[in-house]
């Protein structure tokens, strides 16, 4: 019986992935998620989706930014729920709180100094689009605007990275209130990386696994 629980845990198809499956890729683009915001702000850079409004939230409160983050994504749980399944919110849920988890200890462990703004955002962006692709590929997202993103890819058929994309314009446009024209330019440069790299590389008619 037991080996027959383990087999099921590991037993991923063509067209579907195991629970083993799900949980590396939740914690592989949880992990990269995390690297990339460290190296944003080792740069001083602001982000876009639910990322971007916790470090808005961060730089004008004090709050951890952890903490901010796990806090702004709280209200579209239900829109998860109701619109994609409970099986996307759960694992959604994971990952959001895995992100906000590293994002407190992982700065203690990593140092990373002063970061040049430009190359802040080419590799943020870049590891950042990576992380946020791998929980694509195990249907979860960071939340927030990754879940409407991906709903109305499903619903319209619309590129999920371009629809991120132009949020992510919206929220930076935000961002006035607390940096600098240097700063938001490099910002959006790093947003306009990890939105190409979601559109480039993830559409719904290549990549079916569930």
């Amino acid at each position: 019986m037991a080996s027959n629980v383990f087999t099921g845990l590991l037993n991923s198809s063509a067209d579907r992935h195991s629970l083993f499956d799900d949980a590396q890729g939740i914690v592989a683009g949880s992990m990269l998620a995390v690297l990339g915001v460290s190296l944003l702000s080792g740069a001083g850079l602001l982000a876009g989706g639910t990322a971007g409004l916790a470090f808005l939230a961060h730089y004008a409160t004090g709050f951890s930014f952890g903490l901010c983050f796990f806090a702004v994504n709280l209200p579209f749980y239900y829109l998860a729920f109701r619109r994609m399944g409970p099986a996307f919110t759960i694992k959604t849920f994971a990952a959001i709180a895995l992100t906000s988890v590293l994002s407190e200890f992982v700065p203690g462990f990593i140092g990373i100094g002063q970061v040049d703004p430009i190359a802040g955002a080419l590799f943020g962006g870049l590891v950042i689009g990576a992380g946020v692709l791998a929980l694509f590929r195990h249907r979860a997202s960071l939340g927030g605007i990754g879940i409407l993103a991906l709903y109305i890819q499903d619903r319209l058929g619309w590129r999920a990275g371009l629809v991120q994309l132009g949020f992510d314009c919206l929220i930076l446009a935000l961002s006035f209130l607390v940096a600098s024209p240097a700063i938001i330019a490099c910002s959006v440069l790093g947003a306009i990386v990890f939105n190409l790299t979601l559109a480039i590389n993830h559409r719904k008619d290549r990549y079916i696994a569930v």
